[in-house]
Formats: structure tokens, C-alpha cells, sequence
């Protein structure tokens, strides 16, 4: 039982800041997330996954279920091919980087998912994002002084070291964020 008391404890200390560092009321955060998403996926944006490892598994989890039960276009960038392609051929710092160059829109929301907030391909993904006008959130760990918890409009940061905590704390993250769109209603489905 103390895991899941150390691990509520290690959620309930998850700081949220905005993209100039200033602190924000977690939920107020959430429904600003959810807000974005909402109003720009009735303008046919699209929200944007990315993550290594377990982080990766949040993004495709995450990405079905605002696909399937908040009809949200989403998107993880995580096919086996398109990944061993890239990596193979460009580096693996550019795994995220060249599929957010190539397809991200301006008024898209992207999810950068890493637990030390310091991995190179979600950095340079991030990056490339700001630069094409997408919306930024960001979900770290670790570190407090990691890079990627400064490059988002709304920054999740878990205070632990632990990789479980943080990628069990950012899927409920996650998940709130979704919870919340199917309570706030649906995007329009747009039929093909």
C-alpha cells in the first residue's frame, strides 16, 4: 500500500507552469488544454503524440482514445517503419522532428511526453512544432531544471526520479485531459 501512497502523494506535487514559467492552477491548466483541443478540432486541427519507451506507449494510448471516444484527429508518431526508417537514415534525434516538419499544421496541439524531458528527438520535435505554429504541452519528470518543461504553452512536470510515478502520473494526466473532452462533448465528426 505504501506504493500507491507515495505515488498519490507524487501526483498530488505535480507543478504546472506556462510557457513565460509562471505557475498555473493545475486543473485550470487541464481545461485550458481541453479548451484548445475542443476549439481547434472543430477547425480541423489535429493534436500530435510523441514519446520513447513507455512514454510512446502513452502516446498511442492516448491518441486511440481521443480518436475513438472523444472523436479528437489524433495521431502518435510511433509505426515501427517510419521510425527504424528515419532513425536509420537520419538519426534517431529527428525520429519525431522530420514527421512534425512535415505534417503539423499551424493550430495543432502537440503532447511531448518524456519522462527526463531531456530526450534529444522530443526536444528537436518540439522545437519544430513552435516553429510551425502548434500548440505545446508538455509532460516531464525527473529533473526540475529539464529543457522540455520551458518549451510548452502548459507544462506538466512530475517531481520524481521514478520512471513509473512519472509515466503512470503523466497517463492519468492524459487521461483527465480526455475525460474531460467527452464531458465538455464531442468534436463534429467529419464524415470521409
Amino acid at each position: 500500500m505504501r506504493y500507491f501512497e507515495d505515488l498519490n502523494e507524487t501526483l498530488g506535487k505535480t507543478e504546472v507552469k506556462d510557457r513565460k514559467g509562471k505557475a498555473l492552477p493545475f486543473i485550470r491548466a487541464v481545461d485550458k488544454i481541453v479548451g484548445v483541443i475542443i476549439k481547434q478540432g472543430k477547425k480541423g486541427n489535429n493534436v500530435i503524440l510523441i514519446g520513447n519507451g513507455g512514454s510512446a506507449s502513452i502516446a498511442s494510448h492516448i491518441s486511440t482514445d481521443f480518436l475513438k471516444n472523444c472523436r479528437v484527429p489524433a495521431v502518435a508518431f510511433n509505426d515501427t517503419s517510419l521510425i527504424t526508417c528515419l532513425s536509420n537514415d537520419l538519426g534517431y534525434e529527428h525520429v519525431f522532428q522530420v514527421p512534425v516538419k512535415m505534417l503539423a499544421k499551424r493550430g495543432d496541439i502537440l503532447f511531448s511526453i518524456s519522462s527526463s524531458g531531456r530526450s534529444k528527438n522530443i526536444l528537436n520535435a518540439t522545437a519544430e512544432a513552435k516553429k510551425r505554429g502548434c500548440f505545446i504541452a508538455t509532460l516531464s519528470g525527473f529533473d526540475k531544471n529539464n529543457p522540455l518543461r520551458k518549451m510548452g504553452e502548459i507544462n506538466f512536470y512530475v517531481p520524481s526520479r521514478s520512471y513509473g510515478f512519472v509515466e503512470i502520473s503523466h497517463l492519468a494526466i492524459c487521461h483527465l485531459i480526455a475525460d474531460n473532452i467527452q464531458d465538455h462533448g464531442h468534436i463534429p465528426h467529419r464524415q470521409p
